[in-house]
Order: C-alpha cells, then sequence, then structure tokens
C-alpha cells in the first residue's frame, strides 16, 4: 500500500515540477525579439539572403518591409482565421492611413506626428463605416461588397480628384515635414525599429483580443455563427469591432509604410494588395499565432529576392525554357504557394507539429498519417 502511495506521490511530483523543456519555449519570443532589436548594430553577411551586412542599409530596408507586412498579415488574419470574414477591401484602410498622413502634411502643413494621428482616425473612421455597411451581408456577399469598396478607392486615386493623390504615379511625402531622425539613409535603424514596433503591437493586439471574452465570441462565430444568435448574442457588432481592429492596424501599417518608402502609391489600394495579405495569410498558416507573420515576412522576403534574382546574370545565362519562367517572380511565388499547400496544409506554423508527429509516428483514431494529425495540434498550439 506505501509503495502504491509513493509511486503515486511521485508522478504528482513530476506533474507539478516545471519542465525545461516548456520553459525554455515559454521564452523564445522574448529571445527572438532581443536578437531582432539588436540586427542593426550586426556585420554579419547571409550570402543569398541578403545584399549585404545584416546592419546595412539595404538589408535593414528590406528586413522593416518584412516586418511591416508580418505585422499586416497578422492583423489581416483577425478577419480571416479567427473571424471567418474573407474581406477582399483590406488594401483600402492601410492605403487611408497612406495618403491622410501624408495629405495633412503637403497641404496643411501639419507637423508629422499630428498629420500621423488625424491620418489614423481618417483610417479608423473609413474603417467603421465600411465595416458597418459590409456586414449588413454574409459569407460570399460580404466578400463581394468589400471588393466593390476597393474598387471604388482605387479608382478614384488612380483619377486624382483635387491632386491630392497623385494619380498613377503617387505622392511622395515632404522630406522636410518628416522628423530628422527619421529620413536618410544614416537612419535607417530608427525606421527598422518603428517596423519592429509595428510587428509587436499588431502581435500583441490580435494576442489580446483573441483571448478576450469578445475573441472566443469571434471563434464561435467562425465556427457556426447561427449558434451564436442562439445564445442571445448578435454577431454584426462582434464582426464589427473585428473589422475596425484590423483595419486600424491596417491604417497604422500604412503610416508606418509611408515612413519606409517615402511616399504613397497607388498599388497600395488595388485588390491585389489584399490578396497578396491572402497568400501570406495562407503560406504561414491561417488562425495560428504566429503562422501569418511568417508568411508575411517570407512572401515580402520572396517578392524582393525573386525579383533581383529574375534581373541577375545567372537566370540571363540561362537556356529560354528556364530563363523565361525563372525571370518572373510572381511565377516563382505562385510555384511557391502551391508547394507550401500541397506540401503543408496547415501553412508553415503547421511544420513543427508535422515533425513531431513524423518523429513519434503517431496516428489519428481514424487512420490519418502523422502528417494529417499534425495540423489541428499546431492550431491548439497556436
Amino acid at each position: 500500500m506505501s509503495t502504491i502511495t509513493e509511486t503515486r506521490t511521485e508522478r504528482a511530483g513530476r506533474a507539478g515540477a516545471p519542465d525545461p523543456k516548456r520553459r525554455l519555449l515559454r521564452w523564445w519570443p522574448a529571445a527572438v525579439l532581443v536578437v531582432l532589436f539588436v540586427l542593426p548594430y550586426g556585420t554579419v553577411e547571409i550570402p543569398g539572403l541578403l545584399d549585404g551586412p545584416v546592419g546595412s542599409a539595404g538589408s535593414l530596408q528590406l528586413l522593416a518591409l518584412c516586418l511591416l507586412f508580418g505585422g499586416l498579415a497578422t492583423g489581416y488574419d483577425l478577419l480571416l482565421g479567427r473571424t471567418g470574414l474573407l474581406s477582399f477591401g483590406h488594401a483600402l484602410y492601410f492605403a487611408a492611413g497612406s495618403y491622410a498622413t501624408n495629405t495633412f502634411l503637403r497641404e496643411a502643413g501639419l507637423s508629422f506626428w499630428l498629420a500621423a494621428v488625424l491620418g489614423l482616425v481618417f483610417g479608423i473612421a473609413a474603417a467603421l463605416l465600411f465595416g458597418a455597411v459590409s456586414l449588413r451581408v454574409t459569407g460570399i456577399g460580404f466578400s463581394m461588397v468589400t471588393l466593390a469598396f476597393a474598387q471604388a478607392a482605387s479608382l478614384l486615386v488612380a483619377r486624382d480628384p483635387g491632386g491630392f493623390t497623385g494619380g498613377e504615379e503617387g505622392i511622395s511625402a515632404p522630406g522636410e515635414a518628416l522628423p530628422a531622425s527619421l529620413v536618410g539613409i544614416g537612419n535607417t535603424a530608427n525606421l527598422y525599429w518603428i517596423a519592429l514596433a509595428f510587428l509587436v503591437l499588431c502581435l500583441a493586439v490580435v494576442h489580446w483580443t483573441t483571448h478576450s471574452p469578445t475573441g472566443r465570441v469571434w471563434e464561435g462565430i467562425k465556427e457556426n455563427e447561427r449558434r451564436v444568435e442562439v445564445l442571445g448574442l448578435r454577431p454584426y457588432g462582434f464582426k464589427l469591432v473585428a473589422f475596425v481592429v484590423a483595419g486600424t492596424l491596417a491604417a497604422l501599417g500604412g503610416i508606418v509604410h509611408l515612413l519606409l518608402t517615402g511616399g504613397s502609391t497607388p498599388a497600395t489600394t488595388t485588390s491585389e494588395f489584399t490578396l497578396s495579405l491572402l497568400v501570406m495569410v495562407v503560406l504561414g498558416g491561417s488562425g495560428t499565432r504566429w503562422g501569418p507573420m511568417l508568411g508575411g515576412i517570407l512572401y515580402t522576403w520572396a517578392d524582393h529576392r525573386l525579383g533581383d534574382l529574375a534581373n541577375s546574370a545567372t537566370v540571363a545565362d540561362l537556356p529560354s525554357v528556364l530563363r523565361v519562367p525563372l525571370s518572373q517572380p510572381l511565377f516563382l511565388l505562385g510555384v511557391l504557394f502551391v508547394i507550401v499547400v500541397n506540401v503543408l496544409p496547415g501553412g508553415l506554423a503547421a511544420l513543427p507539429g508535422r515533425v513531431r508527429a513524423a518523429r513519434s509516428g503517431t496516428r489519428t483514431p481514424g487512420g490519418d498519417s502523422p502528417a494529417a494529425a499534425a495540423a489541428p495540434t499546431e492550431r491548439q498550439d497556436a
């Protein structure tokens, strides 16, 4: 009897003892953040990934864009992966933040910080207005309404009413109106840190909201909206909150993009821009904590680096049967997307779970392979 009691006590002690491995996994995001923060001081060269040392201006510019779109994809997943809303008009709020801030700088002569606040307010107001209208319909109707709003805004920007948008060429930000610490190649590190702060903010906001009572309702809406209504809750209001929060993050991202690129471009107003965000989310893993961020970073890096590869002498010397497809970055991105979707249905975020399942050789009760069993496991971990 005493032996059984001692055995149970030992098991309970082991169960209550902290697992060093789990403790390490808990702190890895902080370690990654520290590494990202000190990157501007690095002198290491990574051939093939970056053009020069990680601390060079060109490398930091590319890394800043990767972090920016990692945050944007995370915010967009608040609609797609967390609430089940497929919006084709997310670019509208990104462009609203960028163009509104730029207009306040150029036309009103305001300081950057005041113009940025007003630009953010404009983006929030646009998300609230268009979200309130779009969410009156559900399913594919919602997607089509958001697409219509985005196309209308894109045409409006291209027509350049009043000379405010610059038409197809866009408008550059007045350098004299920007903070001196954010202008010039020598201050690229400051822009990089702003992009990093934006990514951290997006991750924090999405994590906090999805783990709040409202986030639980979003999960219920995604699974079965009718059931939420039966419980006495009004899905419309909760979906509008998700729409506005995602739109706010997009507008803030537009302001950061204005700083990184030095202007506002009509390419950010198109539905193709939103489709790029959709691809980022799917690549990384929709509905996961880190997946959209990883997808945004990978897609942005590939978009820029594959363009350099397409124009390189290496590709130019290849036979035409290889040179023609490899000289098209969109073709290469499409191939990458197809491979990831077929090999990793759960996106990049599902990869660790699939590796663990393959090592253990576990199978689901229904006889699924370890790869098939990994996707839901990763989603729970996220």
